[in-house]
């Protein structure tokens, strides 16, 4: 295999790393992934990255970045690392920027320089966000995006580089962390289904957004690196839910019904500022991708519960069989 066929995926450990690196190693490509130093998670999911060969590195280390990208000579980086949470990003201000966005501007001038030094045909994804827009644009997390995105686009445009950024709407599967809401609500229907709790406690049910599978949105990662010239694109599904809904496509496959006598409302979840509605255009990626999602939002819902109930039960958290719904 040659050397022009080596992906670098940064966070592989995470959600989209994991399903991005099996879908790129599908592919006959030799995966590079990079875990956070001390990442208590990575041993859990260790059981998702057969293949993957995992490095240790800090997103803020630039020497590092620009060592690894000078031995590993990657024609794909795929950016999927970083501070996830919009929430407590409000908490954690100077590190989201450092690490959502100042780092992003030093790996892109990493392969620039690689780029020019070798000659090498570098290729670089940036995982934008729908929360860069509208009322939750004000997040420290949606600011560390927006300049990322702004970095790409002077790398792309200024110099040449084949780079690009995905507005990617939210997307989940089973290795959605529990801190995150929707994997919240999964655990919490299947956890009360088992007679293991009786309530979840929830802020704002009315918030609305388009939810997707991480599965389906990978593909979409991959084929945009593989356009002849490089596009922004939004990656979703064109259809919005709300929280409330997805509260009721939860609990129904739990096998609860009606979810109004488990839910707590607790203002002390409320966010500073949420978008009350992320609606997206699908259409430019559909025509220039040929792309669509495979899984409904029912689908995706379901199996999250499906996959905690089974894991309740069992007692194994992690498994390859937890991935897919087919």
């Amino acid at each position: 295999m040659g050397a022009s066929r080596v992906a670098l995926v940064t966070g592989v450990a995470g959600q989209d790393g994991v399903y991005l690196a099996r879908e790129l190693l599908s592919r006959g490509w030799r995966v590079v992934g990079t875990t956070r130093p001390g990442d208590s998670a990575v041993a859990a999911m260790s059981v998702y990255l057969s293949g993957v060969e995992v490095v240790s590195h800090d997103l803020r280390d630039a020497s590092g970045f620009e060592a690894l990208v000078g031995e590993v000579r990657p024609s794909r980086v795929f950016n999927l690392a970083g501070f996830s949470s919009v929430g407590a990003s409000w908490d954690h201000a100077s590190l989201v920027e450092e690490v959502n966005g100042l780092a992003v501007e030093r790996m892109l001038t990493s392969l620039v320089e690689l780029r020019d030094r070798h000659g090498d045909d570098v290729r670089f994804f940036q995982a934008g966000s729908a929360e860069e827009t509208g009322a939750g644009a004000s997040s420290p997390y949606a600011a560390s995006k927006t300049r990322a995105r702004a970095a790409v686009t002077v790398a792309r445009e200024a110099f040449g580089l084949h780079a690009v950024t995905a507005t990617l709407h939210n997307h989940e599967s089973p290795l959605r962390p529990q801190r995150f809401v929707t994997r919240k609500i999964t655990r919490a229907a299947a956890s009360i289904a088992c007679g293991l709790a009786d309530s979840v406690s929830l802020g704002n049910l009315e918030v609305s957004r388009d939810w997707g599978a991480a599965e389906d949105y990978v593909q979409a990662m991959v084929a945009m690196l593989e356009l002849d010239a490089p596009q922004d694109l939004v990656i979703a599904t064109g259809v919005s839910h709300t929280l409330r809904d997805l509260l009721d496509v939860a609990f129904e496959a739990a096998g609860l019904g009606d979810p109004a006598s488990y839910v707590v409302q607790d203002r002390a979840l409320l966010r500073p500022a949420d978008a009350p509605s992320l609606v997206a255009d699908t259409e430019p990626a559909r025509r220039v991708l040929g792309w669509s999602p495979s899984l409904s939002f029912e689908q995706v819902v379901g199996h999250m519960v499906r996959t905690d109930l089974e894991r309740l039960r069992s007692g194994v958290e992690e498994s390859p069989a937890y991935l897919s719904p087919s």
